[in-house]
């Protein structure tokens, strides 16, 4: 059930909103509440066609069963249905009936049979096992000759009433004061009891136990909370019935918090127990949208098809008459797959038909995530990850709740097939399907599909044993092949077939050739031949159209192909470096550095294939001139070289350690940490060049600092050369033309820092369901750009987020340890290739949480654009525990996405519905 509290800014309400849907929204709310009221668990129907034969029974059933009472003889109610002798007059009497299976018993102080009562009397620690029923007690009293079994707890020594009875039968388990039980009829009575059924417990008076599967109750408390002394909540039960681990039917329940009565009243309720999932109505959040009038949102059906798959389908309603419909199914087979598929549609409405701000938008998206048991087939592999549809979805959905999705620039989705032929040589083949789609521009790319085939590398003149020695025996060769069928389009021709016109069509085979080996054994010497062959079905032709007046481009249609190869090599060692600064041993804090260089150089080679190029001759009044082009020009994969290059590659790559004496005195080793990552420098001289032959030269950097918490990853780009008066690169050097050695052009620096109180980096309390929502819908793992405020998802779906509560010791101080997490990405760059001299990005992202009590805590994630001085996507995040109850807030401020989102509802699954929900979204006409 739902709880909406009525709005009260009455002068808000858009009448003409209401006015012409009034009989639409009164008959969704009634209807909606009389499905929830009266609606049968799936089970419970019979099957359509199926017809109940009628049950004769000539026995009257005694008045209290017909009369439901238990305020009945407890013997009466419990007396064994004897059979009646049509011999009455016989003088014999028959002897006592025994009973229809062995009883076993024991106890720890004494078992004392009296043959005159026909009683046996069990003391302390007491246990009677029957059939598949199982008692255990203090004391316990079999009764032989009434068939009757009475079992009750006993007073220890301070007068505490210890050893209360456990009564198991099946599956069931009741934990009473006391029971009076029947071995021939299985009737009893059960005095004050705690039930535990699937997550819920049953505090009852008095039971009536009927048989196996029927109980009877009366004044009865139902509650999720753990402390059953005295529960937060429970739901008062005047009377009603029990189905072990399957339902709960009642009469008149109403809600209690505290023991005080709230007016949550209903005149009979359905509480489902079953292990298994049901199929049932999802019940609606009640609310208010400025613009769209009242709203009934997130409402439906829940199929339980089978054990594998369900199915929730989900819907939305304002009085305007916009809607949206989800479906949600999820499906899994253990040792196999899993996955689920989300379909998302919203047909929005904003005003009236005939009112000038009058709009009609509709709003799609399609995800569908699928992962294969990596021990399912160790030979094939099937994966999906898609999300696609509408480019402003994320943006103007009315249902949006994952905010963190707002964000995003990028839809992509990606189903890819791959499967490994086990032999020598080793063969893979791929199909993947992509998709790619920009939000702000609206240009999606697409491969349908894209084959991969390679074939392990291949060693000719390798010995058949033994270690690989030498440049002949290190050669090796490969097979390579990729073909695709790549689609550029618009959005307003996806999934038309106006998609596929400029689609290309192109296929490329690639052998490299490869040795290595050592010079002098310090040098390590690699050679790399590369031949490939690209095929093509979109050559072109040009030729001058002397009616244009203007080359005309042809496209042909038809296979063509061509044929490159190149070749490089690669010379590099390994130099290190050590500086000892404890030499003597007086034991200084820094003991020793080591440096790494791993310099290297390399030759490439690529020659120019001008076969492949033509002219067209273009006539004009100042005679003919000649234009070079290729046919291959929107091949797939590029177009042949038609430019000699040779070129040499100088790198060289920096890694720097230090030992440090240990602050803990015990340790005799130096502790290693590392002072750089790396410290990357590389560039490349063309040879071939008659110009600009030296390339600027490529900075990186990394770095880990207050013990691995912080990273720090930096780059710069350094040109030699000089600019003339339009800022164009010339062929003088920066040094030589009043400058300094190099031109910085550009420059970048991030920074990601996580800290917390226990000194591990953790996020917010958030369902791992929700991560892998923002994940699927193309964000980030982090919550630096915020978190998801579906609050139900996260009550009821914790997949283990939560943590066991820590027993601590307690202080005089309050609150003397307080729990805290602290997350921070700070990134800048710099650019001057134009003499611009600017910053052209710099912002900090920072996101962080604190408990400030056991039950309370806060939590916020922005951003700060240090260049445009404003602040970017806010959220401020409460939380209270209540026990079983759950409340979460959150606010964002200010901005596009300014709105605020209150819930409150039970932790527990069983009563999930049971919630308050209030959203507050923008004024979309501001």
């Amino acid at each position: 059930m739902s709880i909406q509290k009525p709005s009260h800014t009455f002068t808000k309400i858009h009448l003409k909103a209401l006015h012409t849907q009034r009989l639409n929204i009164l008959f969704t709310l009634s209807f909606t509440m009389f499905i929830n009221i009266v609606c049968f668990a799936q089970k419970d129907l019979p099957k359509e066609g199926t017809k109940i034969p009628p049950v004769e029974n000539t026995e009257e059933l005694p008045e209290e069963e017909v009369n439901d009472s238990l305020t009945i003889d407890a013997e009466s109610f419990l007396a064994s249905n004897k059979e009646i002798d049509s011999t009455k007059n016989d003088t014999i009497k028959p002897k006592a009936q025994l009973l229809s299976s062995t009883v076993t018993y024991k106890a720890t102080d004494y078992m004392a049979y009296k043959k005159k009562e026909s009683k046996m009397y069990l003391y302390n620690e007491a246990e009677v096992y029957y059939e598949d029923m199982e008692i255990k007690a203090g004391s316990i009293i079999l009764d032989f000759d009434k068939d009757l079994v009475y079992a009750y707890g006993i007073k220890d020594t301070l007068g505490n009433y210890t050893q209360r009875p456990s009564f198991k039968q099946g599956q069931n388990l009741i934990e009473p004061d006391s029971i009076i039980f029947n071995t021939v009829t299985k009737k009893g009575l059960i005095y004050n009891s705690q039930t535990e059924q699937n997550g819920g417990t049953l505090i009852t008076e008095t039971t009536k136990k009927i048989n196996d599967s029927v109980y009877y109750v009366r004044n009865a408390k139902f509650t999720t909370a753990e402390d059953l002394d005295d529960p937060e909540y429970y739901f008062l039960i005047s009377k009603g019935k029990i189905v072990p681990n399957s339902k709960v039917i009642t009469g008149p329940t109403q809600m209690h918090i505290y023991d005080v009565p709230t007016p949550v009243w209903i005149p009979f309720a359905f509480f489902p127990l079953t292990k298994t999932r049901t199929s049932g109505v999802i019940f609606p959040s009640f609310g208010e949208d400025g613009t769209r009038g009242y709203f009934l949102q997130n409402g439906g059906y829940y199929f339980a098809i089978s054990d594998y798959v369900d199915l929730a389908t989900i819907g939305d309603y304002y009085t305007n008459g916009s809607y949206g419909l989800r479906l949600e199914s999820k499906y899994a087979k253990r040792y196999k797959f899993n996955g689920n598929v989300g379909f998302r549609y919203e047909n929005l409405i904003t005003s009236e038909r005939g009112f000038p701000d009058y709009a009609k938008t509709t709003i799609y998206n399609i995800r569908w995530s699928h992962n294969q048991d990596s021990k399912a087939n160790p030979n094939s592999r099937f994966s999906a990850s898609v999300n696609l549809g509408s480019s402003n979805y994320y943006q103007q959905s009315v249902n949006q709740v994952n905010l963190p999705n707002t964000q995003n620039n990028t839809l992509a989705s990606s189903i890819s097939y791959s499967k490994t032929f086990q032999g020598e040589p080793q063969a893979n083949i791929s199909l993947t399907a992509t998709h790619s789609q920009n939000t702000q521009t609206g240009l999606v790319n697409m491969t349908l599909p894209t084959f991969q085939g390679s074939i392990s590398r291949i060693f000719p003149f390798a010995p058949k044993t033994g270690v690989k020695k030498g440049i002949i025996q290190n050669i090796n060769l490969q097979y390579n092949v990729r073909a695709e069928n790549r689609i550029s389009t618009e959005e307003e021709f996806f999934f038309k077939s106006e998609m596929f016109d400029d689609a290309q069509v192109g296929a490329r085979h690639s052998i490299p050739i490869s040795t290595n080996f050592k010079v002098f054994d310090y040098f390590s010497v690699s050679a790399n031949a590369n031949y490939e062959e690209v095929w093509t079905l979109n050559p072109i032709r040009k030729y001058y159209d002397p009616v244009l007046d203007d080359i005309v481009t042809e496209e042909l249609n038809k296979f063509d192909s061509f044929r490159t190869y190149n070749f490089s090599t690669s010379v590099g060692t390994t130099i290190y470096g050590m500086f000892d600064f404890d030499k003597k041993g007086e034991g200084k804090r820094l003991q020793k550095i080591r440096h790494v260089i791993r310099p290297s150089i390399s030759y490439n080679i690529n020659p120019a294939f001008d076969n492949y190029y033509d002219t067209v001759e273009v006539i004009d009044a100042d005679g003919t001139t000649r234009s070079e082009y290729t046919r291959f020009e929107n091949s797939l994969f590029g177009s042949p070289n038609n430019t000699f290059s040779s070129s040499i590659g100088i790198g060289i790559a920096n890694n720097f350690e230090a030992k440090v004496r240990d602050r803990d005195t015990t340790k005799v080793e130096p502790k290693k940490i590392t002072l750089l990552n790396n410290l990357n420098f590389s560039t490349s001289y063309n040879v071939a060049g008659d110009s600009l032959n030296w390339s600027p030269v490529r900075v990186t950097g990394g770095m880990q600092i207050l013990n691995n918490k912080m990273n720090i990853n930096f780059g710069a780009t350094l040109d030699p050369y000089a600019l003339d008066a339009n800022n164009r690169r010339i062929n003088t050097f920066n040094i030589d033309n009043g400058g300094s050695l190099f031109r910085m052009t550009s420059a970048n620096l991030t920074l990601n820092y996580s800290l917390s109180s226990d000194g591990i980096s953790n996020s917010t309390n958030e369902s791992q369901s929700s991560i892998n929502e923002r994940l699927q819908g193309g964000g980030r793992a982090d919550d630096l750009f915020g978190v998801s405020e579906d609050f139900a998802d996260q009550q009821f779906n914790r997949d283990g987020v939560d943590k066991e509560e820590e027993e601590e010791e307690e202080s005089e101080l309050y609150n003397y340890k307080i729990p805290w997490s602290l997350r921070l990405a700070y990134a800048v760059n710099y650019s001057n290739a134009a003499r611009q001299n600017e910053i052209s990005s710099h912002s900090l992202m920072f996101s962080g949480d604190i408990e400030i009590s056991p039950k309370w805590s806060i939590g916020g994630s922005s951003s700060y654009d240090f260049k445009n001085k404003g602040f970017g996507l806010t959220q401020l995040r409460f939380q209270r525990d209540l026990l079983s109850w759950r409340m979460n807030f959150s606010w964002v401020p200010f901005g596009t996405y300014n709105r605020w989102n209150f819930f409150i509802g039970i932790k527990s699954s069983l009563l999930k519905d049971l919630k308050y929900e209030q959203r507050r979204r923008p004024d979309e006409q501001l």
